[in-house]
This record gives C-alpha cells, sequence and structure tokens, in this order.
C-alpha cells in the first residue's frame, strides 16, 4: 500500500486550494468556509491522519458509527452528524455531536434541546431543506422550513444556526440552482422570523466549489479528502 497518510494531507491541500479559488471569484474570503470531513466508512486511523493535515471537524451519517470509533481518535475535533437523525438516535447525538446538519422535525429539536448535557455548550442546528423533490430524500419542504425554525428557534441546548441542503445529481448547473434556493430561502426566514442565520451547509465533493460560489459557510467533503469508501462490513 502506498502512503496514504501523504494522500490524505495532499487531498486536503488541493481541496482547501480549490475552495480558495472559488471564494475568490465570488469575491469572499475563503476564512468564511469551514471544511467537514466526512469520514464515513472510514476508520480512526484515517480521521486522525485528517486532522494532523490541519483538518479541525470531522462529518459523520451515523450516530452508531461514530460512536464506535469516537475512542480511537487522539485529537480534540468538532464532530457534525451530517446524516439523518431519528428520534430515538437523538439521545446519543445529543451527547456526542458538537452539530447537527440534519434538523428536519420539531420532535427532533425537542429531543435535542431534552437530551443536551446541562455542561455543554448549546447544540449547533441546521435545518435540512429538501429542495430536490427526490421522493427518498430527508429534509423539510421549503415551506415548511419556517415553522421548524419557530418550534427549534426558542428550544434551550439548541442552537439554530443556518440551513443545510443536498444538490440533486446532474451537474453544476443544477447544483448552483439548488444553493440559490437555499441562500434566498436564507434571506427571508431571517426577515420573517428576525432569527440570525449565518451558516449555510451546502456542497460535496461533485460541487463544494459551486457551493463556495453561492455563500457556502460549511462544505461536507468526504470522497475527495478520504478516496472511495471502502466497501463497508456489516
Amino acid at each position: 500500500m502506498h502512503d496514504a497518510h501523504g494522500d490524505i494531507a495532499a487531498n486536503i491541500a488541493a481541496v482547501r486550494a480549490r475552495i480558495d479559488a472559488a471564494a475568490r471569484r465570488a469575491g469572499r474570503d475563503a476564512q468564511d468556509v469551514r471544511l467537514i470531513a466526512v469520514s464515513k466508512g472510514f476508520d480512526a486511523a484515517r480521521i486522525n491522519q485528517a486532522i494532523e493535515a490541519g483538518i479541525t471537524d470531522i462529518g459523520e451519517n451515523r450516530v452508531q458509527e461514530a460512536a464506535a470509533k469516537r475512542d480511537g481518535v487522539t485529537h480534540e475535533v468538532n464532530w457534525h452528524l451530517v446524516g439523518h437523525l431519528q428520534t430515538n438516535k437523538a439521545k446519543a447525538a445529543a451527547a456526542m455531536f458538537d452539530a447537527v446538519h440534519s434538523l428536519d422535525s420539531a420532535r427532533v429539536a425537542r429531543a435535542l434541546a431534552e437530551h443536551r448535557p446541562g455542561d455543554s455548550a448549546p447544540l449547533a442546528a441546521l435545518i435540512e431543506v429538501e429542495l430536490t423533490g427526490i421522493a427518498a430524500r430527508t429534509g423539510v419542504a421549503e415551506a415548511d422550513a419556517e415553522a421548524l425554525l419557530r418550534a427549534a428557534a426558542g428550544l434551550p441546548g439548541v442552537h439554530v444556526l443556518g440551513l443545510m441542503t443536498i444538490a440533486p445529481p446532474g451537474g453544476a448547473d443544477q447544483a448552483r440552482a439548488c444553493f440559490q434556493r437555499l441562500g434566498a430561502l436564507r434571506e427571508r426566514l431571517e426577515r420573517s422570523s428576525g432569527w440570525a442565520l449565518p451558516e449555510l451547509s451546502m456542497g460535496m465533493s461533485g460541487d463544494y466549489e459551486v457551493a463556495v460560489e453561492e455563500g457556502a459557510t460549511m462544505v461536507r467533503i468526504g470522497r475527495a479528502i478520504f478516496g472511495d469508501r471502502p466497501a463497508l462490513r456489516a
């Protein structure tokens, strides 16, 4: 096996360079874009390599997988849940993560607030908005985002900081239109609710440059950092 450690560091440097270039094209400061390395399917050793190469934020899709790996991660890092969260996993998620990007119901918001440890900072939460119409996708419809924001915004233990979306497959143009819609929704919600929503979590390995051009403050990158996911063992 060739030097995977070098690969991860080189991959992170390449992603950061592309984020920098996209930010420049949009007249933005690349410092305003947080790079979240999504480690679904990769072990703690790979996560440690990414952190040693400067990553400060790790994303996981599933609560159980994150729990199984955390003890092997030898550095302080911010943990982001970027996959769908079921209510019955909210108790574990509330104690384990620093941020949840996939808030899609008032019920889950209440469960996270109820179970957030009292000695921890409020859990950063992003409302996941489904803008593609793809049937299997999770997230709230655009029309329901304000009601969820109003339900979650006052909860102790949870701080709603912004919105998240996943672009449709099919290339940069569709991704750009989706990201523009999320940005416009953020502006409408801030006006109608009076609640500040500084964070836009959008963009993955295939479309993060477009996302940065359209105002993403967090990009969720797996494959472009860690390579293709290994076949998952049961």
